[in-house]
């Protein structure tokens, strides 16, 4: 399995004219995974080599808008090159809880529609994850009828980590960070690969 990774933004808080903020694109097997979505991550993407029509998982550190304001923009931009399809998997979005409510109502209010399918998974944060006063409790945002559904991931207490996803080859799990806001790290980690023997050679080894 080969992976790379591109930086479509290292900037902090903003973008500048040579520096986007916070965006990395890890590319696997034809397709991309976008970590955070700061603004300017659009142009970032044109000026790559990266194809924004190949992102099929999006994972959001935080809610600060450095690492999301650009993903709205992006989502619309995906659905401009895409053509309705039913049978097309969805674009999976993970990030912390509010994320579902924040693209729903920056779509809503914009009168966007998207022509593909989208799911946002939420991480449920515990309280130590930000300064108590800082601690905002978005659980309880009303999952309206017809918005984007998703599941809600609870801390796995044993693994002190959340498990999103595992194929064949991999495991993408998420893990608490302490920062003004509830923040995760996101850590892809390759399975056990068994090696192969030339069994006939080993016997002529004795």
């Amino acid at each position: 399995m080969s992976m790379d990774i591109t930086f479509l933004g290292t900037g902090s808080a903003y973008p500048s004219p040579t520096r986007g903020a916070s965006a990395i694109v890890l590319r696997r097997e034809g397709e991309c995974w976008l970590f955070d979505c700061g603004e300017g991550t659009q142009t970032q993407l044109m000026r790559s080599h990266l194809r924004a029509g190949r992102i099929t998982k999006i994972f959001i550190t935080h809610l600060h808008g450095d690492h999301i304001f650009g993903l709205p923009g992006l989502l619309c931009t995906l659905s401009l090159q895409s053509s309705p399809d039913p049978t097309k998997p969805p674009v999976e979005i993970y990030g912390p809880v509010g994320l579902r409510s924040f693209i729903q109502r920056s779509l809503e209010l914009s009168h966007s529609q998207l022509l593909f399918p989208y799911l946002v998974h939420e991480l449920l944060p515990t309280r130590d994850q930000c300064p108590p006063e800082e601690f905002k409790d978005f659980s309880c945002l009303d999952r309206a009828e017809g918005s984007p559904q998703g599941r809600r991931l609870q801390l796995d207490a044993g693994e002190d980590s959340y498990l999103l996803v595992e194929d064949e080859q991999l495991v993408v799990k998420a893990f608490r960070l302490f920062h003004r806001v509830p923040s995760f790290g996101f850590v892809v980690e390759e399975k056990p690969r068994p090696g192969k023997l030339n069994v006939q050679k080993l016997k002529d080894f004795g």
